[in-house]
């Protein structure tokens, strides 16, 4: 077996991510060389490689669903916002710059060779790649400049599947509504949809099922089922409510632990908390607000995209005066460290200077226009620990005690680090809770969750899914012949125009092995 195929979906959050993972460890499983494959992403939900590359955190985690090692070749355009305009630019791995919405479009024509060339090298070297589309191809103010969805298409001659979100509501205007929008080229490459996230008796969808095949001539591949346990590693912020709890906390064995995670307007790598909300007894919720620290019994400040700024809101919003009248522990995680800090020197990411931090650890912060990128490993209290570094921001001079070896910071009740990930390692996540629970007089006792297991099973889950839910055989079809000729269009959207790149233009297709 030899081929692509693009994954879209009719919205941010449809399902498209949790997709392509499930196809990774469904192919992985029957032997297949796949890998995953996200052209554009914007995310600071991201992951460093081995070879000290920054990809969206999403194809890390599909790469491990392939049981590939992640690479940068898999998300070679990624996109960072640090605020409602602007955005750092990552490019095979390293970042290239800041733009803002309008000047990334001069950017993308150079961008889809890089795309393109990226592309082609996985398909000559692995025999599937399962791609993923950003936001929705329905989006046709943005499809002259696309290099994700349609535009990558086109261009590559994948055929394409679009994924719906059920659970919403509107599912049949959805998949009808992002195909009629399309040009007739684009929308001889979609070959079918996929629904996700259904609750109930399937029967009772089966005449829309029936209905929409019937109205554009493409079929339901799937109906995937609603699961509540399929939580971890999410890709968008849509994923996450404003205020609410992270995954499903279990029963505890005593007391339970609370933990109040700030979430910030631009926060980075939110996942870092997941596996603390793995473990039994242990409550994890987003705040946005003073009051929900009151009746917490640990605060953490995570990571984010725009510290100065973030740190500004706190203020604002008077979270900073609470989380400095805490009494019980804190944990600062990279951008959520630096807030610690005495003060925080930034003429780099915001511009602002010198400004204060909320002070709670000796530490003085610089940015440094190189950004540090790095997978480390080393000892925290004992335990052996590993991680990723993505920071701008470097200590020059810290009074405290290292957490990690000479990395972080320490004092009796507040941590800081500039590694993500840290909270994985089960063994020093379990001591952690337990200093927690101690400063916060709970008497809570751990569970011996293996975090990695916990994944895997997700990982698994979603495999099964697609095995079980997914007409895997017309997949498979897909990958190895494309898009079937002559799919019907489908009005209103516009026809085709002389010179217009069609299915009898396409660019000729890599040649075709035989597994």
């Amino acid at each position: 077996m030899r081929g692509a195929m693009l994954i879209c979906g009719t919205t941010s959050d449809a399902g498209k991510s949790v997709l392509v993972a499930g196809l990774c460890r469904f192919l992985a499983r029957q032997g297949v060389d796949v890998v995953p494959f996200k052209a554009q992403n914007m995310s600071n939900n991201s992951f460093v490689t081995l070879d000290g590359g920054e990809i969206g955190r999403a194809q890390a985690v599909q790469a491990r669903a392939a049981f590939q090692e992640p690479s940068v070749r898999f998300n070679p355009v990624l996109l960072k916002p640090g605020s409602d305009r602007t955005s750092q630019v990552v490019v095979l791995g390293q970042a290239v710059g800041e733009v803002s919405a309008l000047s990334y479009r001069e950017r993308k024509q150079h961008l889809l060779e890089t795309v393109l060339s990226t592309l082609d090298g996985l398909r000559r070297d692995h025999e599937v790649v399962v791609c993923e589309g950003a936001g929705s191809p329905a989006e046709i103010n943005l499809r002259a400049n696309d290099i994700a969805n349609m535009g990558l298409a086109t261009r590559a001659d994948l055929p394409v599947l679009v994924v719906g979100d059920i659970d919403r509501g509107g599912v049949f205007a959805h998949l009808f509504g992002t195909v009629a929008v399309l040009d007739a080229a684009d929308q001889a490459l979609v070959a079918g949809f996929v629904v996700n996230k259904f609750r109930g008796d399937e029967r009772l969808l089966e005449p829309g099922l029936r209905q929409i095949e019937q109205l554009t001539g493409r079929p339901v591949l799937g109906v995937l089922p609603w699961r509540e346990e399929l939580w971890l590693d999410a890709e968008d912020s849509l994923s996450y409510t404003a205020d609410g709890v992270i995954g499903r906390p279990q029963p505890p064995v005593r007391d339970w632990l609370r933990v109040a995670v700030v979430r910030l307007p631009r926060i980075s790598n939110a996942t870092d908390v997941e596996a603390l909300a793995c473990e039994p007894g242990v409550s994890v919720r987003f705040v946005t607000e003073p009051s929900r620290l009151a009746d917490a019994d640990l605060v953490v400040l995570p990571g984010s995209k725009a510290t100065v700024s973030d740190l500004a809101w706190l203020r604002d919003t008077g979270l900073a005066r609470a989380v400095q009248r805490f009494d019980g522990p804190v944990l600062g995680i990279c951008g959520g460290f630096q807030m610690l800090a005495r003060t925080i020197e930034d003429d780099v990411e915001s511009g602002s200077g010198t400004v204060d931090g909320l002070g709670l650890l000796d530490v003085d912060i610089r940015f440094q226009p190189r950004k540090t990128l790095a997978a480390p490993s080393g000892t925290a209290w004992g335990e052996p620990v590993s991680g990723y570094e993505i920071h701008h921001g470097q200590v020059v001079r810290s009074a405290e005690k290292p957490l990690i070896g000479d990395e972080g910071a320490e004092t009796d009740r507040v941590l800081g680090t500039h590694w993500h990930g840290l909270l994985e390692n089960d063994a020093f996540r379990r001591r952690f809770l337990r200093w927690a629970a101690d400063r916060a007089g709970r008497d809570f006792v751990p569970g011996e969750v293996s975090f990695q297991a916990v994944r895997e099973a997700q990982l698994d889950l979603l495999g099964d899914l697609v095995a079980d839910h997914l007409d895997t055989e017309a997949v498979i079809g897909l990958l190895e012949r494309g898009a079937p000729a002559g799919l019907p269009f489908v009005p209103p959207g516009a026809p085709r125009t002389a010179g217009q790149r069609g299915p009898a233009a396409r660019r000729p297709r890599p040649p075709r092995a035989t597994a």
